[in-house]
């Protein structure tokens, strides 16, 4: 009986390959009522993902102080998140539901190329962001002259362009490798490990290429903002009020407690060997960074923030928080 996720061809030696038409992403293990659970949890994350990232967003459109590069930043930054965790979480909630968790083989790597491309792109992100907030605080009188807002849309436009033409050429090039069977892709997003995984060629050059460009993107984007936060640490311990490194190091705190889980779970699943590591450990490592980390991104952005409190109060149809209740998050 002929398999239905998969073509047969018979080649000139009789043998017979199988071109895979589409793939099953097997998602987390369990079962149907662990499934159910896992659907109701990441649902919930990603409505609220949603809820927040657009919160911000809303707030830095219509409030007019927050008509500021550092504001703007963070609204384009919050609005990428929304594209990056709708890249994969659809998917998933479908695939939970779903007895065959069957995706296209064109599905699969335009849902590669989506995830990439808003990865790569967010890294860029959290560059400039880092730079921006190095003028502010080590160049404050240069930094309205420095970062205006033609050269903040100017940083805004190569971000965005710049993510979706990195990675375009290993995609296709993996795209164009035989895949003969299996199809079964033990992850819940289409991903280049994995499929790199159940081609049935050696590709030595193409997986060096695509190691060689992670890193690439991975230490590439972290240097300048290390370098940025270690110029901003040695301008702040420089600071003789202790009011005002505390308010040098609340500005800075959040933007680094964001580096910190979305660059650590990045190393850990690009740059160092993954390959022993079990499937489900891989698993949790790439929800961490594709959709736990945008959860928490608005939650760290506007709880450190008094402007951004504020703004998202008049958002959210002027809800009064007390603010004992906000202390209690900050501390």
């Amino acid at each position: 009986m002929e398999d239905k996720r998969m073509n047969f061809v018979l080649e000139p030696n009789r043998s017979i390959t199988h071109t895979v038409t589409e793939f099953v992403l097997l998602g987390f293990s369990g079962n149907r009522r662990m499934q159910n659970l896992l659907f109701s949890l990441i649902l919930v994350i990603y409505m609220l993902t949603l809820l927040g990232n657009g919160a911000i967003v809303w707030a830095v459109k219509w409030d007019k102080q927050l008509h500021t590069p550092m504001y703007i930043l963070l609204g384009n930054f919050a609005f990428l998140e929304i594209w990056y965790v709708s890249s994969t979480v659809p998917n998933m909630l479908a695939n939970f539901l779903s007895k065959t968790k069957t995706i296209s083989f064109s599905g699969c790597f335009l849902q590669f190329y989506f995830f990439f491309s808003l990865g790569v792109t967010e890294c860029f992100f959290l560059s400039i962001m880092a730079y921006d907030r190095y003028l502010a605080i080590c160049h404050p009188l240069h930094y309205p002259i420095k970062m205006t807002r033609q050269f903040c849309a100017t940083l805004i436009s190569t971000c965005w362009v710049g993510g979706f033409v990195y990675y375009p050429v290993p995609i296709i090039l993996i795209s164009q490798l035989p895949f003969c069977g299996p199809n079964i892709i033990d992850h819940f997003v289409c991903e280049q490990g994995p499929l790199l995984a159940l081609i049935c060629v050696p590709a030595p050059v193409i997986k060096l290429t695509c190691y060689t460009l992670n890193s690439m993107i991975i230490f590439g984007s972290l240097f300048p903002i290390l370098v940025s936060y270690t110029l901003v640490l040695r301008a702040v311990l420089r600071v003789p009020s202790g009011a005002g490194r505390h308010k040098a190091f609340s500005t800075c705190g959040s933007h680094l407690v964001v580096v910190s889980l979305f660059y650590g779970t990045l190393m850990v699943m690009y740059v160092t060997p993954t390959s022993g590591n079990p499937a489900e450990m891989q698993k949790i490592v790439t929800l961490m960074y594709s959709v736990v980390t945008p959860l928490l991104n608005p939650l760290i952005y506007s709880l450190r923030n008094k402007d951004m409190k504020n703004a998202l109060r008049k958002v959210l149809g002027g809800l009064k928080i007390n603010q004992s209740s906000w202390e209690l998050f900050e501390s």
